[in-house]
């Protein structure tokens, strides 16, 4: 999933807790599916950044210089930018792009 094309606000925002409630009728089940989730963007982004920081990559043999190049400072720069995984998450949930089911009923 492309992350950089959400509308996730980057900045802190209130959201209403009736509309994050509405799909399960349990908030604490809604904050545990959404937490998930988060989790599961975080991995992928860590996963994305790390390979895109190895394409950069230089190695020396010498332990004592830490080196980063230009192109790894922009990438980096560009993955701090991103709205973080939690407000992806939140977004994804109440456009309803999470699937989510309760055992109970099924």
């Amino acid at each position: 999933m492309d992350y950089k094309e959400t509308n996730a606000p980057v900045t802190t925002i209130t959201y209403n807790k009736d509309a994050i409630e509405a799909p399960t009728q349990n908030i604490y089940e809604a904050i545990n599916i959404i937490a998930k989730r988060a989790t599961q963007i975080n991995a992928d982004l860590k996963t994305e950044l790390l390979d895109k920081l190895d394409e950069f990559a230089t190695y020396n043999d010498s332990l004592e210089e830490v080196f980063e190049n230009k192109e790894q400072i922009e990438v980096s720069k560009f993955y701090e930018k991103l709205p973080k995984a939690t407000a992806i998450a939140v977004e994804e949930w109440l456009q309803g792009k999470v699937y989510h089911r309760t055992p109970e009923t099924e």
